[in-house]
């Protein structure tokens, strides 16, 4: 049995969830996020508007699998048109800093040329100073997407810790060559 799976998702009040067909379409004030859910493999009840509920038709091991991360996906999607989901960035590194210009996240990363990073819908990406970035948006794995990305374009340097990493971030330090 999913341990994850057997709990019930409550649903906040401003939320409004449809279930139709194999479709689920979650709406809150923050955003709209459509889901699809085998019929075939799942049963998915919504309880008095309150909470939703996801058992597997069949018990096996394809199926406990799917069962908690089928919910998982769900819950995530309820939070984030409700709270919505952030992740801060900081760019380390003399000269390192970024810059907002239109729908675009301008970057000086220590390379001889600027990057351009196209900011795609749905998220949105402050620059609190020259050197931290806040990404949110109401879905989860957008958030985590794009800031996966922005870290690719400067990887950590395992010697002085200079590059693009999250806030609180632990950079694992390899020690200098010695005399």
């Amino acid at each position: 049995m999913s341990k994850i799976g057997k709990i019930n998702i409550s649903i906040p009040e401003k939320v409004k969830v449809v279930f139709s067909e194999n479709i689920l379409k979650i709406e809150g004030p923050l955003g709209k996020k459509s889901l699809n859910i085998d019929p075939e493999i799942f049963n998915l009840n919504i309880i008095d508007g309150k909470e939703i509920a996801i058992r597997p038709k069949t018990i096996d091991q394809n199926t406990k699998r799917l069962w908690g991360m089928n919910r998982s996906l769900i819950n995530n999607a309820v939070i984030g048109s409700v709270k919505g989901y952030e992740k801060v960035l900081e760019l380390v590194g003399v000269g390192y800093r970024a810059a907002l210009k239109g729908n675009q996240l301008n970057l000086q990363l220590g390379y001889s040329h600027d990057i351009n990073f196209e900011i795609p819908e749905g998220v949105k990406i402050v620059v609190e100073k020259q050197t931290t970035l806040k990404i949110t948006s109401f879905d989860k794995q957008l958030v985590g997407m794009v800031a996966s990305k922005i870290k690719t374009l400067r990887k950590i340097e395992p010697y002085k810790g200079k590059g693009v990493r999250e806030k609180g971030q632990y950079i694992l330090k390899k020690e200098g060559k010695k005399k």
